[in-house]
């Protein structure tokens, strides 16, 4: 696991519906950006290379292969871990599928959506996740989560019990509830004693507007760096040796009851 002080960010920006193209290449101008910045982790938003194009995602996500390729060249190139959430086609049908690329290119895991959001019909489009997810990479190990997946906390603190030292929240969420983002994110944070990333989306389809605040918060609930509505690429360092001083200060991850839960 790296020791030394971590540079991450996010990349905030409008995705534009079943513009895999554009979207790919405005993504690269902003990963090149934070490279040059030092970066060592980058996240993107949910479903960033087509958005949620309903009837056109079987077709769209015969791109994804060819956009992990890209972005394992980058990743290899530029020597950083890139995050986001993709379509994923398989036999079965279609996942919104968190890839991890690592710095040497490679993918090094994936995480598909648990939780679908039925008052938009994901449900209908998409097949749920079943497991849990921490990846283990070059800076450690990092849970993943996807947009309405962070309204169940189990999931979050499942995530740190298998030893996440950092959670990668990517979304699509909407401006009209950015307020629960914003608290969510903030107490995924605090009550799990980790650093939350998360990565929302800004910009439009159609009447839906979209509300960025992309937020990093510390494992104290710190929001170390954090955006507004428009396009944005934030970058905050963290050092995962805070985790174990916050957590011998107030221990309540070690003392849990679990058998009282239940």
């Amino acid at each position: 696991m790296a020791t030394k002080a971590l540079k991450v960010g996010i990349i905030q920006f409008d995705v534009r519906l079943g513009d895999v193209e554009g979207n790919c290449r405005r993504a690269s101008t902003h990963i090149a950006h934070l490279a040059g910045k030092g970066v060592d982790l980058a996240v993107l938003p949910e479903m960033w290379s087509t958005g949620f194009a309903g009837d056109r995602l079987g077709k769209l996500a015969e791109t994804t292969p060819e956009v992990l390729d890209q972005l394992g060249g980058l990743s290899k190139q530029m020597g950083l871990v890139i995050i986001g959430s993709l379509p994923e086609k398989t036999k079965e049908g279609i996942f919104n599928t968190a890839h991890v690329v690592d710095q040497d290119g490679s993918v090094r895991g994936y995480y598909r959506k648990v939780h679908l959001f039925s008052p938009t019909q994901e449900d209908r489009f998409f097949l749920p996740g079943r497991k849990a997810v921490v990846i283990d990479t070059a800076l450690g190990a990092i849970g993943l989560m996807i947009c309405y997946d962070l309204r169940f906390p189990e999931l979050c603190r499942s995530l740190v019990l298998k030893g996440a030292k950092m959670v990668a929240v990517m979304a699509q969420w909407p401006a009209v509830r950015i307020a629960h983002w914003d608290v969510l994110l903030r107490a995924r944070a605090i009550e799990n004693q980790v650093f939350v990333l998360g990565a929302n989306r800004c910009g439009s389809d159609g009447a839906l507007a979209y509300g960025g605040h992309s937020r990093i918060f510390s494992p104290s609930g710190e929001a170390l760096t954090k955006a507004g509505k428009q396009p944005a690429r934030l970058t905050a360092a963290i050092h995962l040796g805070d985790l174990e001083t916050i957590r011998k200060q107030i221990p309540c991850l070690k003392e849990r009851v679990p058998s009282v839960y239940g």
